[in-house]
């Protein structure tokens, strides 16, 4: 855990200061058109993974066999979706009505046949807890493609700054994971291999493309309806607290979901795992995104400038939306490490309606409105993604909010010193400053009193490893 969130922390936090960086050189409609393609990348990456890295990882006597045969497939599948893609980019763009779009699709979809080379290697690593080998490799891609992307858009080539930043990326990541993972496929090919996993597999692939689809819908009906500008101010109001929940909720699911089936055997001890993991995501994503939420409008205007601004409100409803995903990702986790993918897919199938209505409802009404109804399916998805856990392990929703009452209370109290104190505060600068001080401090504070176990865990766990810090200095 702690170099899965060292890695995932300092490469979010490069993509973060790069991420600044980018949007004070480029304009929101470049952003735009990366966000129109987003939905058809997503989904590639869906159909060539297939739900077989889960799988491998669910299956306890995994052979060589079916890690070449996978890696096969990946790579036949990618290539398939890469010429597809090439095909059809005349049509995306004459849909969005963008003639650009067809160079950018076709150079940025090399990323995925790229990318499919190091699914197994990143499975490998997974299965036997090394965390922190693709911890630093991701670290060292994002630097280096990030300060690429950088230089360009300083030379004034917009959008396709940002389209060598990702493809140097893969290219990066993918190289360096086959140099320190050392592994090759062999020249095997098994066709029952391959079916026995997609017994599993196929499930998760089901989900995930409706739920691939339905997150990406907004995407596709904003870029068509409005203009590129609206889709960037979109575009980029998703990443500030998608880069916070995602950050947390990969560290989690990466992670946890190895540990949970290593313990499927031991349900007791499986359930207090995820009883514990369930109280420290809350203990640090609920603050977190909470006080962004807060900070958002100093943060954009000093950060980003004034032409960003019309993201303060979308940011904030979608912080409050995001703080949910991760607990709701590690719902979904606990089924798939006991195997049962037909239930996660049977959870995903039933969001699916009220995703749609939604959906239909907020975006006549503008981007305003839609994050807004974002927010309301997340809320309404955590009950319906928390149903099976109470029914087959006893901590539902219920139980699961009753856990998380101190830190609700905690961020309360947080907030309205935060809210209070900024408010009497002139400058963006001194109210980001004072305004993240006082919030860490007050709700560290809070939890102190309110006697919030976690507060304690992660005291004891910094210590433990400041101490292993020093200790292999010494050597």
């Amino acid at each position: 855990m702690a170099w899965s969130a060292f890695g995932t922390f300092s490469s979010q936090g490069i993509s973060f200061v790069i991420g600044i960086i980018l949007a004070r050189l480029l304009m929101p409609s470049d952003y735009g058109l990366i966000g129109m393609l987003a939905i058809f990348f997503a989904v590639s990456q869906l159909l060539v993974e297939s739900g077989f890295s889960n799988a491998l990882i669910q299956k306890i006597d995994r052979t060589e066999t079916d890690y070449s045969t996978i890696f096969y497939f990946n790579l036949l599948v990618s290539f398939l979706i890469y010429l597809i893609l090439f095909f059809i980019a005349p049509l995306i763009a004459q849909f969005y009505d963008a003639p650009e779009l067809t160079l950018l699709t076709r150079v940025l979809s090399l990323n995925i046949p790229i990318g499919s080379l190091a699914i197994v290697q990143q499975v490998r690593m997974k299965i036997i807890l090394d965390f922190k080998t693709p911890a630093l490799i991701t670290m060292l891609s994002v630097a280096i493609s990030g300060s690429v992307g950088v230089v360009l858009a300083y030379s004034g080539y917009g959008v396709w700054a940002l389209v060598v930043q990702s493809l140097s990326a893969t290219v990066l990541r993918t190289l360096l994971l086959f140099f320190f993972n050392r592994w090759m496929p062999q020249y095997i090919f098994s066709i029952s291999s391959l079916k026995q996993l997609f017994g599993f597999s196929s499930k998760l692939l089901v989900a995930g493309f409706v739920a691939t689809i339905v997150n990406n819908l907004y995407s596709i009906l904003i870029g068509k309806l409005f203009s590129p500008k609206d889709l960037g101010f979109y575009t980029r109001a998703r990443q500030f607290p998608e880069l916070l929940s995602s950050t947390i909720t990969n560290i989690l699911q990466g992670v946890t979901y190895p540990i949970l089936t290593s313990l499927q055997n031991d349900r007791e001890r499986m359930v207090s795992v995820y009883g514990r993991l369930m109280r420290i995501t809350v203990f640090f994503v609920m603050p977190l995104l909470t006080l962004f939420a807060l900070l958002a409008e100093p943060f954009i205007r000093l950060l980003l400038t004034e032409k960003w601004m019309p993201v303060v409100p979308l940011i904030q409803w979608l912080c409050f939306a995001r703080m949910i995903t991760p607990i709701s990702a590690l719902n979904m986790n606990i089924l798939n490490a006991i195997g049962r993918s037909d239930l996660f897919l049977k959870v995903d199938l039933s969001k699916l309606p009220l995703a749609l209505v939604t959906m239909a409802i907020t975006v006549p009404f503008g981007i305003n409105v839609v994050v807004i109804g974002n927010f309301f399916t997340s809320f309404v998805a955590f009950f319906i993604n928390a149903y099976y856990p109470g029914k087959m392990f006893g901590f539902g929703a219920i139980r699961q909010i009753r856990e998380m009452l101190t830190v609700i209370i905690s961020t309360l109290i947080m907030s309205t010193f935060v809210l209070g104190i900024t408010n009497l505060i002139p400058g963006d600068f001194l109210k980001l400053i004072a305004g993240t001080i006082i919030g860490i401090t007050t709700y560290l504070v809070s939890a102190h009193f309110m006697k919030i176990e976690e507060l304690k865990e992660v005291r004891i766990m910094t210590i433990q490893m400041i101490g292993r810090l020093k200790s292999s200095n010494r050597n």
